[in-house]
């Protein structure tokens, strides 16, 4: 079965119906027991009776009032057959004998704890998401599974786990383009879909879903923070070299176009040697002037 939206009728004009069944009912058991002690006969028994009926019929009939507000929603179960679902916020009047289970239609959100779980490369890391919910199909929140919030929280632990070892902390090699540092929008995009495919049975939506925690696990910290400093001291070097050679050729270039100087292949080297010591040294070089002859 799906969900079904179910009509009821206005509460205002049933409740004026209702009151005035309660009136009647009260005014038949007064008249009836101030005859009966004045003038005992059938005829005011019969109006006892008959009031007792009618307020017996009211204190039925006022079970069938309620009232919902703003996205929020009412499963109605008749001895355990789905009805239908109202979910149009007001005052309404249905049958009495329903069970009206409410469920509230608001965006909720889940601030998960920090799990810790290993990621594609077997890392220990620490991972919490924050996951922004609601609910939409309201037969199955309420049939398809036990507790939908219970579910809900249990579920999205378990992507949370399964997305961590889908992919790497750090990207390490060429082997990965998208890792949980380095891809936020990936990542999250691709947790709610998964969260999306888990929940769905569920009648839930989800409308957002982001990591709000992310980091190594204490025991591997130290030496995890010491490989990304020796990354990036490896990547920087390189990036001094590619522009230190650049820089020593477009210096031999000039000079040799402008004829500033003509120098033979051992003083050629010994001029890049000297400038690749200058551009790529990590302390400032002490210049050493030579006065001698070109050559010495």
């Amino acid at each position: 079965m799906k969900e079904k939206i179910k009509e009821v009728k206005p509460g205002f004009t049933l409740f004026i119906a209702n009151m005035l069944m309660l009136a009647i009912s009260l005014f038949l058991i007064i008249w009836g027991i101030i005859e009966t002690a004045n003038h005992p006969s059938v005829i005011p028994v019969a109006s006892i009776i008959s009031g007792s009926i009618l307020l017996i019929i009211w204190f039925i009939f006022i079970n069938g009032f309620f009232t919902l507000q703003p996205n929020e929603a009412a499963v109605l179960i008749l001895f355990g057959e789905y009805k239908g679902t109202v979910k149009k916020s007001g005052w309404y009047f249905t049958n009495p004998f329903y069970t009206k289970k409410k469920i509230s239609l608001r965006s909720r959100n889940i601030n998960g704890e920090k799990l810790k779980v290993n990621d594609e490369a077997g890392n220990p890391i620490e991972i919490a998401a924050v996951i922004v919910w609601r609910v939409e199909n309201t037969f199955q929140a309420v049939f398809d599974v036990e507790n939908y919030i219970d579910y809900v929280k249990v579920q999205s632990e378990s992507a949370i786990r399964h997305l961590a070892g889908m992919y790497p902390y750090d990207i390490t090699d060429q082997e990965h383009n998208i890792s949980l540092r380095g891809s936020s929008e990936e990542i999250a995009e691709a947790l709610k879909i998964e969260l999306q495919e888990r929940l769905g049975k569920a009648g839930v939506v989800v409308e957002e879903a982001r990591l709000s925690h992310l980091a190594y696990s204490p025991e591997i910290a130290a030496a995890m923070l010491q490989r990304q400093q020796a990354s990036a001291i490896i990547s920087a070097r390189q990036k001094i070299v590619e522009g230190a050679v650049g820089m020593v050729q477009m210096a031999l270039t000039k000079l040799s176009e402008d004829g500033i100087v003509e120098l033979d292949e051992e003083r050629k080297a010994a001029m890049v040697s000297n400038l690749l010591v200058v551009l790529c040294g990590e302390r400032s070089t002490q210049p050493v002037i030579n006065t001698g002859t070109l050559h010495n």
